[in-house]
């Protein structure tokens, strides 16, 4: 066996297991920090049965595509169904960020970087990060007992011993599956997106067409949040409802503003709210959405209610300039208005496709005592969101190779480093 060379103990030093272990633990404690305050200020902390953890461990799950599963059980004279389709993208949003950003710290400084030594890397990581998410997924069950309240439901249930429960728990093997896959995306697009990580020589290509733009992607994305927050603040200190404002800032602002940044590029989503329960929208979005069919959603149908809506065109045009000049000064002088076109045209249209498939909403709940159902005025009740997933695709393509286009004019002028 060769002894390893001192360039080879330098590298290991750099990112080891210890170094790995430290950025799987700085994500997953700036997931929990940002589920677990979202999750208190919107009154989880009073379940009961100690449940406030465990119920931070399963957002933490689906924050990375993990699957938690809805149960209920109601006995034999009854029956219940729950189902949940919801990504929290305000946590996953803080465990990108501090898993990309860990992953990246021990590269900086490097021009080049070889393919076994970057996948040995990622590998520790992946290795840790698998182990923390079978130890989630295990604390991710609980389950409770329901009250059928004073109605008539309560009475059926007294008289025929019914004593509805409701709880979750995960699917081990697709969590583990979808969280590494997560992880996976994650470091790839860290090395993609950040223009002082090392590459492998093969791949240094990238920097002329894909580094720019998926750097213009991230920074149309963060762009988007923190305009929402801004927004959320304004509406907090004018209007009040500070702790449902503060719930919704930690556990689904991208949700929010990354689908009216499809709205904006003229996107169609098609949804139903109804029950109790809503989205964390503002009110035009959930009046829309609370119709006796299914509902469209989009600008059309936005600004029948409210005609600021339009505003969000000027919006998205703004921002998908700037990022398209952004974009084009970024890379060399000898790329033309056209590639940076048919560059911005690619990203926009799978950033849209990311945003569709990570911003579908589905959830359900109901229960029945002798077939006889929605008794309580409030036991019941469904919402879905989804969209129209190619004609969003391709607005995306065709606003990218508008803007990029033209944001690509005025950065002739910019003088490349």
């Amino acid at each position: 066996m060769n002894p390893r060379t001192p360039s080879d103990q330098a590298v290991a030093a750099r990112h080891g297991w210890v170094q790995a272990l430290a950025t799987v633990l700085v994500a997953l404690i700036a997931m929990g920090v940002v589920a677990a305050l979202g999750l208190w200020a919107a009154g989880a902390s009073d379940l009961p049965e100690g449940a406030f953890p465990r119920v931070v461990a399963a957002s933490v799950v689906t924050a990375v595509g993990g699957t938690v599963e809805l149960s209920g059980s109601a006995g034999g004279l009854a029956d219940s169904t729950a189902g949940l389709t919801v990504i929290p993208l305000s946590v996953t949003l803080a465990g990108a960020l501090a898993l990309g950003a860990g992953f990246l710290r021990p590269l900086r400084h490097r021009a080049v970087a070889g393919s076994r030594e970057l996948a040995g890397w990622a590998g520790r990581i992946a290795v840790l990060w698998l182990l923390a998410l079978l130890a989630l997924a295990y604390a991710a069950r609980q389950t409770f007992k329901l009250s059928l309240g004073d109605d008539t439901l309560g009475d059926l249930g007294d008289v025929f011993g019914v004593s509805p429960e409701v709880g979750f728990t995960t699917d081990v093997p697709q969590t583990l599956v979808f969280g590494l896959l997560w992880m996976a995306g994650v470091l790839v697009l860290a090395l993609l997106v950040s223009r002082r990580a090392p590459l492998p020589g093969r791949l240094l290509r990238l920097q002329e067409s894909v580094r720019p733009a998926a750097h213009a992607m991230v920074v149309l994305l963060l762009a988007h949040v923190v305009l929402g927050i801004l927004v959320a603040l304004v509406v907090a200190v004018t209007r009040g409802h500070a702790p449902e404002t503060l719930a919704v800032v930690l556990l689904g602002m991208p949700n929010l503003v990354w689908l009216a940044l499809t709205i904006g590029l003229g996107a169609t989503w098609n949804g139903r709210v109804e029950g109790p329960f809503g989205l964390p929208m503002p009110h035009v979005l959930d009046e829309v959405l609370r119709s006796k069919d299914t509902a469209t959603l989009n600008l059309r149908t936005l600004a029948e209610h409210d005609g600021r809506v339009w505003w969000l065109v000027v919006v998205e045009a703004v921002l998908l300039l700037s990022v398209a000049f952004l974009m084009a000064a970024r890379s060399p002088a000898r790329v033309r208005a056209w590639q940076h076109a048919v560059h911005l045209a690619v990203a926009l249209a799978l950033t849209v496709l990311m945003i569709c498939l990570m911003g579908r909403i589905s959830a359900h709940y109901g229960l029945s005592v002798l077939g006889i159902g929605d008794l309580g005025g409030g036991l019941s009740g469904q919402l879905f969101l989804t969209p129209e997933l190619w004609p969003a695709v391709g607005l995306g393509a065709l606003w990218g190779l508008v803007t990029g286009f033209l944001g690509a004019l005025p950065a002739r002028s910019v003088r490349r480093a």
